[in-house]
């Protein structure tokens, strides 16, 4: 099924995202259930809350079709180690993020991702979410 990728479902993601408890919404771009890629569009609002988080066996390519955000970096023990501000209408408008790479987002407007990690979708696992405080 071809699927158009614009403002009518990003207006569609956001107003679910908007009513969401966790204030985000996803729609899975992949062929089918046994596709074991992972490609999907994320929709975002302010306020969300992403745990910090990495992907031990996969790289993560986030790009930015609306909105704004920050991708931001931490190290093992918690502390903020960089950020990348994102902006659909700006220079910085994607991020490739390493394999091993501990990450969150923060959403300054309703904002829409494209995400792109390699193999087949499992959850993340204890070892792939730092804790608070850690």
């Amino acid at each position: 099924m071809n699927i158009i990728i614009g403002e009518t479902i990003f207006e569609r993601l956001l107003k679910e995202a908007a009513t969401n408890a966790r204030l985000r919404t996803n729609h899975d771009l992949r062929n089918s259930e046994s596709d074991t890629s992972q490609r999907m569009l994320n929709a975002l609002s302010p306020g969300t809350k992403v745990p910090v988080h990495r992907h031990l066996h996969s790289s993560e390519t986030v790009v930015l079709l609306k909105g704004r955000i920050d991708e931001v970096y931490y190290d093992s023990a918690g502390n903020e180690t960089g950020r990348v501000a994102l902006d659909a209408d700006g220079s910085n408008r994607g991020v490739q993020i390493a394999a091993g790479q501990w990450h969150t987002i923060e959403v300054h407007e309703p904002s829409i991702i494209i995400e792109v990690k390699d193999g087949a979708y499992a959850p993340l696992t204890a070892d792939e979410l730092l804790q608070e405080g850690v």
